[in-house]
């Protein structure tokens, strides 16, 4: 269920509650939530999956990606997490309704933090996720090309 994107984070689908100790005993260390809350009437709340987070001893921050699209302030808090988490030596798992908003976001991320965008569409692709619709946004948060 879960998709490593790389050494440092999976993505995955909705969790639910009982999801949250397979990703402690996988290693994660860090849940992201990138689906706001009342998106579905089936999904877990979020504060459901913080709730059994900590008690499993796992960090959790909520940065929500509504269908309206990305905004800088959830790129930075995305790179401050990817950050954070390496500092700790951790692993992540983002999550959303279907993994994509949740690649996508760490696509921005990445190539913010100077990743190519080659390197980050081969990734994405790996894992089974096309990152074609936010391609230019990419390329322009990786900066000039030599």
């Amino acid at each position: 269920m879960f998709t490593k994107l790389d050494e440092n984070i999976f993505v995955s689908p909705q969790i639910t509650i009982d999801q949250v100790a397979n990703a402690k005993n996988m290693g994660i260390t860090l849940i992201i939530n990138n689906r706001p809350d009342g998106e579905s009437t089936d999904q877990t709340e979020g504060e459901a999956i913080k709730r059994a987070a900590l008690k499993a001893e796992l960090d959790y921050i909520s940065i929500p990606i509504t269908h309206a699209g990305f905004s800088a302030p959830q790129v930075d808090a995305m790179i401050k997490a990817l950050e954070d988490n390496k500092a700790k030596e951790g692993t992540i798992l983002a999550y959303c309704r279907s993994g994509t908003r949740s690649t996508f976001l760490w696509s921005l991320a990445k190539a913010k933090m100077g990743e190519t965008p080659t390197e980050i569409a081969r990734l994405a692709s790996n894992a089974g996720y096309d990152i074609t619709a936010i391609r230019a946004l990419i390329d322009a948060l990786s900066g000039p090309t030599t």
